[in-house]
């Protein structure tokens, strides 16, 4: 089990939105670095595939119901998903921009993404500094919306769990018109 209570405690922007995905969907946990998504999703009946290039946080996976792990390299390896598609797509505190395309792709029609991740501000708290691994403004909601219906974004300073700068979106690909947020 990861070694901090945070590590286990889901983000309350996937929790929100997890009720608009697909019951038993297939939910696609992308960077999952220690798998609290992963386990939170997977524990409501979920279908979960989580991957990461850690093997170790991999393997604490390992045995969970509902759940499969996959080792991959997400930035100089071949795309893992190429012909899969999921119900949602998860992504907390990651950020490959030449990736997004082709999650967006892997979603289907009606599925669900959530995504939450830093943004420029954010070295004024410690890392990500890297302006390859911060947001712009309004990227995040830039690089959806023509996919997507977007349902919830958000951007700007936050105090928890940790002080920092995040954008936060939460889109359904496709025109989605009379969706309700939970």
């Amino acid at each position: 089990m990861p070694r901090h209570t945070s590590a286990l405690i889901p983000s309350p922007w996937v929790t929100r939105f997890a009720p608009l995905i697909a019951a038993g969907g297939e939910v696609l946990d992308f960077a999952c670095g220690s798998g609290r998504h992963a386990r939170w999703l997977a524990s409501r009946g979920f279908r979960v595939e989580a991957v990461d290039r850690d093997a170790v946080a991999l393997e604490l996976l390992a045995g969970v119901p509902h759940l499969t792990v996959r080792e991959a390299d997400l930035e100089d390896g071949p795309w893992p998903y190429a012909g899969r598609h999921f119900d949602a797509i998860v992504v907390t505190h990651y950020l490959f921009r030449p990736r997004l395309p082709l999650l967006l792709t892997a979603l289907n029609h009606g599925g669900v993404l959530i995504y939450e991740t830093f943004m420029v501000g954010n070295e004024r708290f410690g890392k990500p500094s890297n302006p390859d691994f911060l947001l712009r403004s309004h990227e995040l909601f830039e690089r959806v919306a023509n996919a997507c219906t977007v349902l919830a974004y958000e951007q700007g300073e936050v105090a928890e769990p940790k002080a920092a700068v995040i954008q936060r979106i939460c889109a359904v690909k496709g025109h989605h018109p009379s969706l309700r947020l939970p």
